[in-house]
């Protein structure tokens, strides 16, 4: 549907005309009609938002963050707007290059690796200190980690911590001492670690959030509620300000941060938003300096925004796919799962829905990560998903009952849960009903495995096919689907004690056809394409990686003194 705005149309009129223009613009595979998508731009320009003016002294960086975090403990955020935030509050051994992606020393400033590679010894620095003033010490981490694989965090990455020596027992219940973790202080700056095996990625693993150090006499003093604690010590480049309900976090430059004389920013917001036309808005009216999240960003918009010199794109480690609940019937008949992955036509996802240069998927693992090379996955055959159905008992989808389909409310995934509805109905006839959440109850529905199948998305932690592959262990919190197979699990224990890069692609190689092309209990769409809107004639110090993390102590305006 196009629309001609009438001279004297006032504000509701021209919110009532981008309604209509994006509901028409919202069906699947429909194209914006030529001018359509520069009037709709110019247009949202105008609109005004309420309660969005300043109310205090602007920060120094306005990054739009996506929707509320749900927590802000390391140990147990899982989506990216809580990981963000909580990167910049807390800090590990190690921290991530903001150019290559790889370790670098963060607490610890140096390390010795045994000859066997399963005994690691860190030096904390000795000027490593709490917000607050006090040491940061190796019983802190001691303390950290045996947090994360207690049962009683229920942390979902716990499994981060399965290759320190008695992680996985200890988070399975069968060693109920979490002191037996094979983490040690042998003085208040050394820290000894024993692995299970040999582990390449495992100064990686140190660099993410849920091996960070917290506060131990905060969290025993306060209990579930201490991040409200004020002064709330953290071992970040940061300090929590305030953080305010469905408006945004303020974060704080930490004075007392061992490399505090490079954190180039004093004050940063981080926007709780979901809307993407409001995100949009907010950018070019200069109330907000960094998307990230490409979610955020009006795909019907894409075409325009990317001759734009503060778009840029990258290619990054990131997998958009469904989870099936294999729990629950029909989907706990393969047969059922292989017929709905054989009848996506996923091209067409990706050229009529994302418009990012999109690759589609048939594996979980992006190819190129670490130099891992994917199976190739179950191909589009809707007639043999129609035979599959059959098989199982559904002949053209009759007896089949309803199901649902979990996402959030961002449009991009609307759009995608919107396409995939129509495809079933018409290649299966089977009826699938959407279930629209905000992100926090989403979450909590996904962790849960509170649903038939849910729209997922996975950006690796670090650059090796064992951040997407291992969540699906038996015993990863971040499995979600109910499914278990031990010779997955085996598959990837054995690739994951080797030291031979060919030896262990293929043990991993072998395991993910299990999981993409015989059990199938995930359903991959497509690989991401990173966006981001910035402006670099204003800030610098942001990198394309491969993981898409971006420090965001590294982030200054061009020409402003350091804090």
């Amino acid at each position: 549907m196009t629309s001609v705005l009438t001279p004297g149309m006032g504000g509701p009129g021209r919110r009532r005309l981008i309604r209509l223009t994006i509901q028409s613009l919202r069906r699947p595979g429909a194209h914006t009609p030529p001018g359509v998508a520069p009037l709709l731009l110019g247009l949202a320009l105008l609109i005004g938002f309420p309660g969005c003016a300043p109310r205090e002294p602007r920060a120094d960086i306005v990054i739009i963050n996506g929707g509320e975090p749900e927590t802000l403990d390391p140990a147990i955020c899982t989506g990216q707007p809580d990981g963000r935030v909580a990167a910049g509050l807390w800090e590990g051994l190690t921290r991530t290059d903001p150019s290559s992606a790889e370790p670098q020393p963060a607490i610890a400033e140096r390390w010795e690796i045994s000859p066997d590679g399963r005994v690691y010894t860190f030096h904390l620095r000795t000027n490593a200190v709490w917000s607050t003033g006090e040491p940061i010490t190796a019983e802190d981490v001691v303390y950290s980690w045996r947090r994360v694989v207690n049962p009683a965090t229920a942390a979902d990455y716990a499994g981060q911590l399965f290759f320190v020596r008695n992680g996985e027992e200890i988070a399975s219940g069968k060693i109920s001492d979490p002191s037996r973790l094979g983490v040690e202080a042998l003085d208040p700056h050394r820290l000894r670690v024993e692995l299970v095996e040999p582990t390449a990625f495992f100064l990686d693993l140190c660099a993410f959030r849920t091996l960070a150090v917290v506060p131990r006499k905060t969290i025993e003093r306060y209990g579930d509620r201490w991040l409200l604690a004020k002064p709330l010590p953290t071992s970040g480049p940061y300090t929590l300000e305030a953080w305010r309900v469905n408006d945004k976090i303020r974060l704080r430059r930490n004075p007392r941060h061992w490399d505090a004389a490079n954190i180039r920013n004093e004050v940063i917001d981080m926007i709780h938003l979901e809307s993407a036309m409001t995100s949009l808005n907010l950018f070019e009216r200069h109330q907000a300096d960094i998307i990230w999240d490409k979610t955020l960003i009006p795909m019907e918009l894409v075409d325009i925004l990317r001759t734009r010199p503060y778009t840029h794109t990258f290619n990054y480690l990131a997998t958009y796919f469904v989870r099936f609940n294999v729990t629950r019937p029909p989907f706990n008949d393969v047969r059922v799962r292989r017929a709905l992955a054989m009848a996506v036509d996923k091209r067409r996802i990706t050229t009529h829905i994302m418009h990012g240069g999109e690759r589609v998927a048939s594996a979980i693992v992006p190819p190129g990560t670490a130099g891992y090379e994917p199976p190739d996955g179950l191909p589009y055959d809707p007639a043999e998903a129609r035979r599959l159905l059959a098989e199982a008992g559904y002949p053209g989808g009759k007896g089949f009952p309803p199901f649902e389909y979990l996402t959030n409310t961002a449009r991009q995934h609307e759009q995608v849960a919107v396409e995939l509805q129509e495809m079933w109905k018409r290649e299966l006839g089977i009826t699938m009903e959407l279930h629209n959440t905000e992100w926090k109850v989403f979450l909590a529905d996904q962790s849960r495995v509170n649903f038939d199948l849910s729209r997922s998305s996975w950006v690796g932690d670090y650059n090796d096919p064992n951040t997407f592959l291992d969540m699906f262990m038996s015993s990863n919190g971040n499995n979600r689907t109910g499914w278990k197979n031990p010779r997955y699990d085996e598959l990837m224990k054995q690739g994951n004690a080797l030291t031979d890069r060919a030896r262990r692609a293929a043990l991993l190689r072998e395991a993910e056809r299990i999981l993409v092309e015989q059990d199938l209990p995930v359903l991959p769409l497509f690989f991401y394409v990173g966006i981001t809107l910035y402006r670099p004639e204003e800030y610098d110090g942001i990198y394309p990686n491969m993981i898409d993390e971006h420090p965001m102590y590294c982030i200054g305006r061009k020409g402003a003194a350091r804090p």
